[in-house]
């Protein structure tokens, strides 16, 4: 909406002073930088209104599992479906701040959305039915299989051929693979792998939301150079006109994050569920296919992939040896059984995922 300010300045004559500050406008920085201090304030003036309102509604809370840590049986009776706090706050501040005329801001939200529908459909039925099972496994796919093969059917008509179907490889200038109409695959695989990697990693306090941060961040920053000709062309990466807008959808999940933090914060008030994780890993997996930045993610996102990969191991080993690699999965709960606090686990945690995001970052330059 504060985009259209911009003609404002250019077409309503005897603005005078006012026409430089509305001018500001016109930066993606600055409206990134609007949409992250939108976000948090929306979460702040009204989380405790939809805390209170979700508590109210879902009685018992987010049911616990038995065979878990122990530990985790004191949080009891917390509400869940976090995820509409950030997703309201980054939706309205996504309205206010980008450019409405971007397609790239609307594809985006859209895989936001539509996975966060899910996820806040499978939180329904585990609250209602007070089961740690949602709805089937396989619907829930085939569901974010749709969504995410749209998605990028979208991307790549609004692409340039043969580039918008191609695969890029960090820390290399021209090695680029086109994958033809396989892109579609392997595109929505990365959606998909990456909601439900978020999804794996939110089982702590505080645990998913930071590196989502993180990982939010560094994409800001990568939409913003591959967006802008003359930094692409500086850095040797592959300019891709209109993706800069994105910067701005990611400051206003930082900002969304950054208030859900502070309800989020042991003791959680409040849980993320899969309304928010779910919808958090897409929208991170659908930024980083239209960035052309999908084996970055990887990087960047380690974290979550690593919680992923612990899971997959674990189903794998016991079905074929009977045996268990882990303690416990998701890893985090392997470290829990070891003897780890909450705390602990959450912060080392936090600091790998920036490690991982610096390392990420790096291939912006090491080409």
């Amino acid at each position: 909406m504060f985009y259209w300010l911009i003609d404002l300045s250019n077409t309503v004559p005897g603005l005078g002073i006012f026409k430089p500050l509305l001018n500001v406008f016109r930066y993606i920085t600055f409206r990134t930088g609007g949409a992250m201090v939108t976000g948090a304030l929306f979460v702040f003036l009204f989380g405790p209104w939809i805390i209170d309102n979700l508590r109210l509604r879902q009685g018992k809370g987010q049911p616990i599992r038995t065979d878990g840590p122990q530990s985790h049986l004191t949080k009891k009776g917390t509400p869940t479906m976090g995820g509409l706090m950030i997703l309201s706050g980054l939706v309205v501040s996504t309205v206010l701040w980008a450019n409405p005329l971007n397609p790239y801001v609307w594809i985006v939200l859209a895989v936001t959305l539509g996975f966060g529908f899910i996820g806040f459909y499978d939180d329904y039925l585990k609250v209602t039915k007070q089961t740690h099972a949602g709805f089937s496994g396989k619907t829930r796919l085939l569901l974010e299989m749709l969504i995410a093969v749209a998605a990028c059917y979208a991307l790549i008509r609004l692409g340039r051929q043969p580039f918008s179907t191609a695969l890029v490889i960090p820390f290399f200038k021209d090695v680029v693979l086109d994958l033809g109409w396989f892109f579609l695959v392997f595109g929505a695989f990365i959606i998909v792998g990456a909601g439900n990697a978020v999804n794996l990693t939110d089982g702590l306090d505080g645990l998913a939301i930071v590196p989502v941060m993180i990982a939010s961040a560094s994409f800001a920053m990568i939409a913003y150079l591959a967006g802008n000709a003359v930094f692409a062309d500086y850095l040797q990466i592959n300019y891709i006109a209109g993706t800069g807008e994105l910067a701005v959808l990611c400051g206003a999940v930082l900002g969304a994050g950054l208030g859900f933090l502070w309800f989020n914060a042991p003791p959680a008030s409040i849980f993320m569920g899969d309304t928010g994780s779910l919808a958090l890993g897409g929208m991170l997996g659908s930024i980083a296919v239209a960035v052309k930045h999908e084996i970055v993610l990887a990087v960047i996102g380690g974290l979550f992939v690593l919680e992923a990969v612990s899971v997959i191991v674990q189903v794998a080993s016991f079905k074929l040896t009977g045996k268990r690699i882990f303690k416990m999965a998701p890893i985090h709960h392997h470290f829990e059984q070891l003897g780890w606090t909450e705390p602990q686990i959450v912060i080392r945690f936090w600091i790998i995922a920036v490690m991982l995001a610096l390392a990420g970052l790096s291939t912006l330059k090491l080409r």
